[in-house]
């Protein structure tokens, strides 16, 4: 999770390919649903949305990584992550509504402070393996 253009999407495009994992990325799945609302109702129907397709394949055993702002203490307790990674690579985004109610994060497994080399991205993959046993 993190700011538009913190770098969500280049991370996890690299870790799904390292994790051999499912990835939902926040702007194609609101495509989908042909939801483009930002309201606070909107973006608490997006993370339902996100958790009910994580929950989706979980049960079926895969690995999910979903990459969307999750803007709010609501919202990410709504989605309900096992794994927080935190991009906070940027100080605004480029949608000063979202700056606005966005609430950094207190409770997140990692923080990424800066763009990373795909070295870095695969070490990161090893060891969530690991850790994680994804």
């Amino acid at each position: 999770m993190g700011l538009p253009g913190s770098g969500k999407t280049h991370l996890a495009k690299r870790l799904h390919v390292h994790l051999n994992c499912a990835w939902y990325n926040a702007d194609k799945v609101r495509e989908m649903a042909n939801d483009w609302d930002f309201t606070d109702a909107g973006r608490r129907r997006q993370s339902e949305r996100m958790n009910t397709i994580a929950t989706f394949e979980a049960v079926r055993g895969r690995t999910v990584i979903c990459d969307f702002v999750c803007p709010t203490g609501e919202t990410r307790k709504e989605f309900n992550a096992d794994i927080t990674i935190w991009m906070n690579t940027i100080e605004a985004g480029r949608f000063d509504n979202t700056n606005k109610i966005f609430e950094e994060p207190t409770n997140f497994d990692y923080i990424i402070e800066s763009f990373q080399s795909d070295e870095w991205i695969l070490d990161l993959a090893n060891r969530m393996k690991e850790t994680y046993n994804v």
